[in-house]
């Protein structure tokens, strides 16, 4: 055998020793009972060795669906779940606990993570917001059953996250139109931010763009007037820049 041919062997042998090292050197925690392997799937959760918790948990919630504590086992493989980005699966489980738990200790919070599940599950403002919205009717849902819980505070500004990814998404089609000169289907969608989102950043786009119509479709008194009213409403700030030189455009 060449030397060259040696070495190569001798390299496949090591790694394939290190593969079976590594392999033989992950294994689960021996478990004795039912109760010993919820507690330490939480254990190995809190020390974020999902993997192992979830592997724990899967055998748990599949055999033990009568326990008193299964919800908090579905709740924690939710948990696990959304750790890993497997939004599908973590929707699976909430969706359990919400359903079959009503009365747990963990339905509340199970309820906003379900929110969660359907967010991350989303799509960037380019393409269709389904989950966005089943995302934003959840947490709304979530606030309307269990208020003063310590998530509500959490839940608003994931309503707002939501909430400003639809407006934008509208902002951004209005743009496309006026590119267009569509000026009319532009001012729909812009009009819609105004009126149904004005809690939103996107209210500021919105509100330029519909005076941007105006202007185009040489309706120059009302543009000017509405561009004036957007540079007094944020009056010293960035956003009232682009109103003030289109309104001085318009004067000329």
């Amino acid at each position: 055998m060449s030397g060259s041919s040696l070495l190569r062997r001798t390299v496949l042998v090591s790694a394939i020793l290190a593969a079976l090292a590594g392999c033989g050197a992950h294994t689960l925690p021996e478990i004795h009972s039912e109760t010993e392997r919820l507690a330490t799937a939480r254990r190995l959760y809190a020390d974020n060795d999902i993997t192992d918790a979830i592997e724990l948990l899967k055998t748990y919630t599949a055999g033990s669906s009568g326990a008193a504590d299964v919800d908090e086992a579905l709740y924690l493989l939710g948990q696990c779940y959304l750790k890993t980005r497997d939004w599908t699966l973590a929707e699976s489980e909430f969706e359990r606990v919400v359903r079959d738990y009503p009365e747990s200790d963990s339905s509340a919070s199970a309820s906003f993570r379900l929110g969660e599940a359907y967010y991350g599950q989303s799509r960037q403002e380019d393409f269709d917001q389904e989950y966005t919205l089943k995302a934003l009717d959840q947490w709304q849902t979530y606030m309307r059953s269990y208020q003063g819980h310590w998530l509500n505070a959490e839940a608003e500004k994931r309503i707002l996250q939501a909430r400003t990814r639809l407006a934008n998404k509208l902002t951004d089609n209005g743009t496309l139109y006026m590119k267009l000169h569509l000026y009319e289907p532009a001012k729909f969608y812009f009009r819609q931010v105004v009126q149904d989102y004005r809690d939103t950043s996107a209210i500021q786009e919105a509100e330029l763009g519909m005076a941007l119509c105006d202007a185009h479709e040489h309706r120059k008194p009302e543009a000017i007037a509405a561009l004036r009213e957007i540079e007094v409403k944020y009056k010293g700030q960035r956003v009232a820049r682009q109103p003030a030189y289109e309104r001085k455009r318009l004067e000329r």
